[in-house]
């Protein structure tokens, strides 16, 4: 490396010093960076002691001492005090690892920051472990089989838990990712990813009409997702359910932006009585340890609940309580407490719930659904509701906990069609309408622009602008899993061994630049709180650290 790149990445180190060490002074105050060891060592344990219980503070046998950690804290009687967990986690320890299977949503988050505050220790994204390397952190939070995910982890997992979200709010979460494709925000960006092969860009209405038929598939891939961990990973398709064979899972997996004609099941199964039931690999080969049934299903609606919360934070605590990792969760008698130090007094990073406009998603204000779309997510839950009450797994308490908390999904939504029914719920064009409601509005809005209407019958124009979403869709998916693969290429040598990670100075300005915009959308977005600024202080490391290796690159 030259003089000036050596220049200019010293440069860069002192700037990033600077910034770690203005964020390092927000979050190191008592409040959001109490140790055991920094905060309870310079006392007796026997003298720590609550105004509130005259308790002692109880410090599990297993904590050494030597290691500075943070660990919520049980003051007896019922009470407690939440900390946030370690982030540099520790290689020495043994966890029983839990992996937390969720339809993409915010609910995953609930459940793991639970998970949190129980242990003392983190949980990290299933991406992270794709692109970051593996890491000893016990609770892997993923969205995998699901198109949003990936298997990242290996063979680090021992459990799974499957967090169950209500289907009507995922499903305007989705309508968010979709949104984030970049269609509607980054229009040039756009362009250029499809090389303009399309010509003009869509209108939003072609882009709300794609995005109906998107959530309609989504609808399927809920169903599937579910079914996926309820029967260990066994390879079934994602439109009709059916088993299938390795061919059509593969294309599933590798193709998900493909349409639901593109994927038809009739294509790969001429005789669906002569598939042999298999299982992907990574449950057939034990990559989970403990297979790749959930031990435990989970609710973050019952988790918010003022009536069922407490119990849901039990619930999660004792699937945790299985294997090595048991010995960090914090006594029973503080449970409720850790309960109420999350959801009622909202210690802790912000969740799903707190964000602004959350509210909306289910009320009347926010995007409502047509009449032929609530009914498909209704019909999804019957299918799942009957399969799973049938006398097979009438049997099993997860399938049981599966059929109450989609029961209860299920009355939700039967509401909801009787307040589009009444007209309680008044469609607007940027609702999410389905196909067969859209055209009707479609021909209203034809009855005053007939011009319009013959340019929306030309089929090929049509074509082009599904196969203008289906490009853009693409490119996302495979730019992900494009730099995971160029992540691992540069930690591993030709044998799979670790090796040290040098960046080229294009790669340090990407990897500085993504930083820089993660510490501009906390700030944005009001973040900055313990939990989301360790993150931030990790992920600067990490930079520094890279630029080191540029500095010391030709020593």
């Amino acid at each position: 490396m030259g003089k000036d790149s050596s220049t200019k990445a010293a440069a860069v180190l002192l700037g990033l010093a600077a910034i770690m060490a203005v964020v390092w002074d927000e979050i190191s105050s008592p409040l959001l960076y109490h140790t055991l060891r920094g905060d309870a060592a310079d006392f007796p344990v026997s003298t720590i002691r609550t105004s509130k219980t005259n308790a002692a503070i109880y410090i599990p046998s297993s904590l050494d001492s030597v290691r500075q950690r943070s660990l919520s804290i049980n003051l007896g009687g019922g009470s407690c005090q939440w900390k946030p967990p370690v982030y540099e986690m520790p290689e020495d320890l043994d966890f029983h690892k839990t992996f937390v299977a969720g339809f993409p949503s915010g609910d995953k988050r609930m459940v793991y920051l639970q998970m949190e505050a129980l242990s003392g220790f983190p949980a990290k994204d299933e991406w992270d472990f794709a692109y970051m390397g593996m890491t000893n952190h016990p609770f892997i939070k993923g969205n995998y089989p699901h198109h949003e995910g990936i298997w990242g982890w290996g063979k680090a997992a021992d459990q799974v838990v499957m967090m169950v979200p209500y289907i009507r709010r995922s499903m305007v979460e989705y309508h968010d990712i979709l949104w984030d494709l970049g269609y509607a925000s980054t229009w040039e960006d756009a362009t250029i990813m499809s090389d303009n092969l399309y010509g003009n860009q869509p209108d939003l209405d072609d882009y709300y009409e794609w995005r109906d038929a998107r959530v309609l598939d989504e609808t399927s891939w809920y169903g599937w997702f579910i079914d996926y961990w309820m029967e260990g990973g066994l390879m079934r398709d994602v439109f009709t359910h059916k088993l299938t064979t390795a061919e059509h899972w593969n294309d599933i997996m590798l193709k998900p932006f493909y349409t639901q004609a593109q994927l038809d099941y009739d294509k790969y199964v001429f005789d669906e009585s002569e598939v042999t039931p298999s299982y992907d690999p990574h449950c057939a080969d034990g990559d989970i340890s403990g297979g790749c049934k959930p031990v435990a299903i989970l609710s973050a609606d019952k988790l918010g609940n003022y009536t069922t919360g407490k119990a849901e934070t039990s619930a999660i605590a004792s699937a945790l309580t299985i294997g090595q990792t048991g010995q960090y969760v914090i006594a029973p008698e503080a449970w409720d407490c850790i309960w109420e130090e999350l959801i009622l007094n909202k210690k802790g990073p912000h969740i799903a719930s707190d964000r602004p406009g959350y509210d909306k998603i289910k009320g009347l204000e926010g995007y409502n659904f047509s009449y032929e779309m609530v009914e498909n997510m209704i019909a999804e839950l019957d299918r799942l509701i009957t399969k799973y009450s049938n006398p097979q797994w009438s049997t099993k308490p997860t399938a049981n906990r599966l059929v109450e908390i989609l029961s209860e999904h299920h009355a939700l939504l039967e509401i909801e069609l009787a307040e589009v029914q009444s007209g309680a719920r008044r469609l607007k064009r940027k609702d999410i309408l389905g196909p067969q409601t859209r055209s009707n509005l479609a021909r209203k809005r034809d009855l005053k622009h007939p011009e319009k209407a013959n340019e929306e019958l030309d089929p090929a124009k049509k074509k082009k602008k599904t196969r203008y979403f289906i490009a853009l869709e693409q490119k996302r998916f495979e730019n992900k899993r494009r730099d995971v693969k160029g992540t691992r290429a540069r930690k591993m040598d030709a044998n799979g061994n670790t090796v040290k990670s040098e960046m080229s100075d294009g790669d340090f300005l990407t990897v500085l630049s993504d930083a820089l915009r993660h510490i501009k959308a906390l700030e944005g977005e009001d973040r900055v709180n313990s939990h989301t600024a360790r993150e931030l202080v990790s992920r600067i490391r990490h930079v520094a650290s890279q630029a080191r290796v540029m500095l010391t690159k030709d020593e």
